[in-house]
């Protein structure tokens, strides 16, 4: 595996009234491509607001996220916009699926804005929600399947346009554990079979690790990385 994304020195402040808030103090971190990277930590730890800001989602204060040497942290928002829809997939807590619209309709919605005609993202859109095991829920729409059964439509949907990252924030925490486990084997197994980077910000210990690596995160800092493939390294010590 070869470096995907490089984060360098990144900071990120809040104002909160008279008071300065540091989500994240000077992070560095490299991600390898095709690797599934956890990070675990408490509320308020800074994992979300890491994951954010790699994905485009906020800005630093100071620092930089390089994808292959191109810096994320400076591009113009248009052309981030733009960039998150054809190299970036999302899976969130919420699944924000869009009620009125089937399973097949909610998968093809990326497709839409990448102006892939009709016939071609639903045939894509159909054939990943067979592989991930719906091929019996192609019309229905969110509120008539189990909340396992929408996770995997927005796990869909975050794949269908083959995206370079895949970023998850708490993917399993509405469901019960029996699904959390299926979900968490589908990612592990996407991650393998695809390629794909994934990126999982979790508070769950047993949930980070499935991943390859588990960056653990405290006041902002990243404290310890644990190779699940290699072992147990400290790469820093919390202040």
């Amino acid at each position: 595996m070869s470096a995907l994304i490089e984060i360098k020195g990144l900071t990120k402040k809040y104002r909160l009234g008279q008071e300065i808030i540091i989500a994240l103090d000077n992070v560095d971190l490299t991600i390898e491509e095709g690797e599934f990277l956890c990070i675990l930590g408490t509320s308020g730890s800074g994992k979300s607001t890491l994951l954010h800001i790699m994905a485009g989602l906020e800005r630093a204060t100071k620092g930089e996220v390089l994808l292959r040497g191109v810096s994320l942290t400076k591009m113009k928002e248009k052309k981030m916009a733009g960039f998150r829809r054809k190299y970036l997939g999302f899976i969130f807590q919420s699944y924000n699926l869009i009620p009125s619209m089937t399973a097949l309709e909610n998968v093809a919605l990326p497709l839409v804005f990448d102006g892939v005609n009709k016939k071609a993202r639903f045939k894509r859109s159909c054939e990943i929600l067979v592989q991930l095991g719906l091929q019996h829920r192609l019309k229905n729409k969110p509120t008539e399947m189990s909340g396992g059964q929408q996770q995997r439509v927005s796990i869909a949907r975050a794949l269908v346009n083959n995206p370079k990252i895949v970023f998850a924030d708490e993917p399993t925490g509405n469901l019960d554990s029996k699904t959390t486990e299926e979900i968490m084997k589908l990612l592990k197994e996407k991650v393998n079979k695809t390629g794909v980077t994934l990126i999982m910000v979790t508070h769950d210990l047993e949930l980070a690790n499935y991943g390859d690596r588990v960056i653990s995160m405290r006041d902002g800092k990243i404290t310890k990385i644990v190779n699940n493939k290699e072992g147990c390294r400290d790469e820093k010590k919390a202040e």
